[in-house]
């Protein structure tokens, strides 16, 4: 088994419940984590046979760009537009930061993490 990670994934996104949030929009990261049997591409060398993390990122750039109210479920779009991507026994874990949410005090960033 081999972890690959892609952390950092930075986004320009309207996600949110307050009007506000769509128009203004905010600073978000994602990191995925994907922990699959990478025998394969260990010994041929071959892009095909591992995860693209240049597709990993297009993906989640792609799921980002569509709004939504809460960050679960841009999370849930992520993990399904990757597994629908690479189907198989590959165990993914996504975590989406939203950096400075409008709450009330002074808040750095919330993280949602799901796993499937």
């Amino acid at each position: 088994m081999g972890l690959i990670e892609v952390n950092g994934i930075r986004a320009y996104a309207y996600h949110g419940c307050l009007t506000e949030e769509g128009r203004i929009g905010g600073h978000y990261s994602v990191d995925v984590a994907i922990d699959t049997d990478l025998t394969q591409a260990e010994t041929t060398d071959k892009l095909h046979d591992t995860i693209d993390y240049g597709r990993v990122t297009a993906i989640v750039k792609e799921q980002m760009d569509e709004r939504a109210n809460l960050v679960e479920v841009v999370a849930r779009r992520i993990i399904e537009a990757l597994k629908a991507e690479w189907p198989g026994r590959a165990r993914w874990r996504v975590r989406l930061t939203k950096e400075h949410p409008p709450v009330a005090g002074a808040v750095d960033h919330v993280v949602y993490t799901l796993e499937g």
